[in-house]
C-alpha cells in the first residue's frame, strides 16, 4: 500500500530552515520531498513540471524561496458581512 504524503511536514521543514535555505536558493522555486530540498528552478512552471516527473501530482512541495514569513503567509480580505434583510 503507498504511503500518504505529508505535505504538512513539509512546509514546516520549509519554514523552520527557512533563513538557511534563503542564504542558498534566495529567489529560487524549491521541489521539497520528505523534508529534502530535490532540486531548485528559475520558474514555478519548471518546478511542478519536475515534481511531477518524479513523485506524481500532489505528493511534493514547491516553493519559491525568499525571506520572511510573508513569502509563506496569506492575508484576504472581504467586505463586512451584513446580513440583509427579508
Amino acid at each position: 500500500m503507498e504511503s500518504k504524503y505529508n505535505l504538512k511536514k513539509d512546509f514546516r521543514f520549509y519554514v523552520q530552515n527557512q533563513d538557511e535555505l534563503v542564504k542558498k536558493y534566495d529567489g529560487r522555486v524549491l521541489i521539497i520531498h520528505d523534508q529534502v530540498v530535490c532540486d531548485d528552478f528559475a520558474s514555478m512552471h519548471e518546478a511542478i513540471t519536475k515534481g511531477n516527473e518524479l513523485f506524481g501530482p500532489g505528493k511534493f512541495l514547491v516553493q519559491k524561496c525568499e525571506p520572511g514569513p510573508e513569502n509563506y503567509t496569506a492575508t484576504y480580505h472581504s467586505p463586512a458581512y451584513r446580513p440583509v434583510a427579508q
